[in-house]
């Protein structure tokens, strides 16, 4: 795989459809690089191709609430790690294990940082760059929502 495709992967969108009819779930979305699709049972399938901003936060559902807790400065911070999907972050390998990272730690780009379970998978989160862990903005075993900031390396 080369080259890059410039269309719409219905393969990915039957996969993700079919996702959606196994699961009950009524909506999933994922992002790679600058692509970003979601399908929906109420709605149609959308295609973004643009570079992707993370979504303004409003208000943090009463779920989270770490991220409701988060400094608002945290939430917009440009080095804040954002969460690639709707799942639960877990800060350790194992329940009482060591945490990946901590407050101080250097981090080196591509190393976990944490993991995020969704729909029974366990997917493990890289950091985007290398540099230190200022800020954790999610306790373990926390819901998190799309776009939700984790991390802050600066």
């Amino acid at each position: 795989m080369a080259e890059k495709k410039h269309g719409i992967d219905q393969a990915l969108i039957r996969d993700l459809a079919n996702i959606l009819n196994e699961t009950d779930l009524t909506e999933i979305e994922v992002e790679q690089d600058d692509l970003r699709i979601r399908v929906s049972r109420a709605g149609t399938p959308q295609y973004v191709q643009a570079p992707i901003a993370a979504p303004a936060l409003s208000a943090a559902p009463a779920a989270a609430p770490a991220a409701a807790a988060a400094p608002a400065d945290a939430r917009n911070n440009k080095n804040a790690v954002t969460a690639p999907m709707v799942g639960t972050a877990y800060l350790s390998p194992a329940p009482g294990a060591r945490a990946f990272v901590e407050v101080g730690a250097s981090v080196k780009e591509g190393q976990t940082i944490l993991i995020i379970e969704a729909m029974k998978t366990m997917n493990q989160i890289p950091a985007p760059r290398s540099g230190k862990v200022t800020e954790i903005l999610v306790s373990d075993a926390s819901p998190v929502e799309y776009g939700e900031p984790l991390i802050v390396i600066e």
